[in-house]
């Protein structure tokens, strides 16, 4: 593929006129090799030819994961000889989707990571640390080693878990960058404090944070990012946000202002629940679609992702359009007691109360047909009713609202958060 990496840093209209082109070409490949999208143009009458702008692309039917999981080999575009990679999305909201990647399409992706990579400031003088699987069907994991590999720099691939080996191979490699899931480098402080390792003096010193929000929607960090910092603060934290479907990346630059779009891979929409546009300051889903891929291209695809954007140019000196950090879920937004919720809110509470060692935060419908919230927490400690009311009011304090509580054992709760096919902690079930 043909790479502008300097495309970014262009005006917006360059940037737009440059997307329109692109846009062209992909609506006639779905054309010519979509059976989902071919069906789709037929029968909405429409005119690949008339679709010229991006706002052009509002008279085309939304994509949805249900489209996904009830036709996926209706979106392959190639025959089965031209398939290299087999991967699957996380199912958090239904049944896991297989993806198939071309030759061409790991390409992609390789330089998809590198520009995130290059975005978050990272070099090929780097050595880099990867905390997150590179198996079990894992798109990201194998993104990122290409993408280190397409940057120049060395690669650790040390997996996720296990702190012993994570601080073995530190002090083994020295590398100066990681990747990992944000709650995991609470664990790796944890571990080293327990084991005297001066984690401050380590060669680490910047990571990207996959999985989970880091920061609100003002860019300030979370209570978790906090956390972090707070402890380890001689290490930069950058958020990155991705997903299977889009197969590209929005991710941090050293101006901590949202993460950027990368206009060669990808078109963003944010959307309303009736489809329209948002404006920019107001929620809306995030909605894509793929630029350049072979295997299986989306049009209009909704991720399901809640986020603000902002089209102001950033002080990095790229134009393209940012992201906030993801508000939650649109299938799993709670509507409890008259408020709206998503679970990431949540989170955020319960990540700042002291001896919470681990939590679930569970939704189900009561018998009177609403959203009841019920949150175990794995707690040895302090199981007293004035725990409870410290911590329903710590709730109401923020969401105006407070859940029951349920303390259990953290061995329990871990259980619960690692079932045997997962590939990440589960903090979220909704039995609705």
């Amino acid at each position: 593929m043909k790479k502008y990496p300097d495309i970014q840093f262009q005006p917006t209209d360059v940037i737009k006129n440059f997307q329109e082109v692109r846009l062209q070409d992909s609506l006639k490949y779905l054309q010519e090799h979509s059976a989902f999208y071919q069906r789709m143009f037929k029968n909405n009458n429409i005119d690949i030819n008339e679709i010229k702008t991006i706002e052009d692309l509002q008279q085309l039917p939304v994509t949805t994961k249900n489209d996904l999981q009830q036709y996926s080999k209706d979106f392959i575009c190639v025959d089965k000889t031209e398939i290299i990679d087999y991967v699957t999305t996380s199912g958090t909201l239904g049944e896991p989707i297989t993806f198939v990647l071309t030759s061409k399409d790991l390409d992609r992706l390789a330089y998809n990571e590198y520009l995130s990579f290059t975005t978050a400031g990272f070099t090929n003088r780097d050595i880099i640390q990867l905390m997150t699987t590179i198996d079990r069907r894992f798109m990201a994991g194998l993104a990122y080693f290409m993408g280190a590999r397409e940057l120049g720099m060395g690669v650790a691939r040390v997996g996720n878990g296990i702190p012993e080996l994570q601080w073995d191979t530190i002090d083994r490699v020295e590398p100066t960058c990681g990747i990992a899931v944000p709650s995991f480098l609470i664990k790796l402080i944890e571990f080293a404090e327990k084991n005297n390792i001066d984690y401050n003096n380590s060669s680490i010193k910047k990571c990207l944070c996959i999985g989970e929000s880091l920061r609100k929607e003002n860019f300030e960090l979370n209570t978790l990012g906090k956390r972090i910092q707070e402890k380890w603060n001689s290490l930069q934290l950058y958020s990155t946000y991705a997903s299977t479907e889009m197969q590209s990346s929005f991710t941090e630059c050293d101006s901590f202002c949202g993460g950027h779009l990368q206009p060669e891979l990808i078109i963003v929409e944010f959307l309303d629940d009736n489809d329209m546009p948002v404006s920019e300051g107001e929620a809306g889903e995030v909605t894509i679609t793929t630029l350049g891929v072979e295997g299986m291209p989306l049009l209009r695809f909704k991720t399901g992702d809640v986020c603000y954007h902002y089209n102001k140019p950033c002080t990095c000196g790229r134009n393209t359009i940012r992201l906030s950090s993801v508000l939650g879920r649109r299938g799993q937004m709670i509507k409890y007691k008259g408020t709206t919720l998503y679970p990431p809110a949540l989170f955020d509470i319960l990540d700042n109360v002291p001896h919470i060692k681990n939590y679930v935060v569970e939704v189900f419908t009561n018998d009177l047909g609403t959203d009841e919230i019920l949150v175990r927490i794995g707690c040895d400690e302090n199981r007293s009713e004035a725990f409870v009311k410290e911590i329903k009011d710590m709730f109401r304090s923020k969401v105006r609202v407070a859940p029951n509580i349920s303390f259990e054992s953290p061995e329990y709760i871990a259980q619960i958060q690692t079932p045997p096919m997962s590939r990440k902690a589960i903090k979220f079930i909704d039995l609705r």
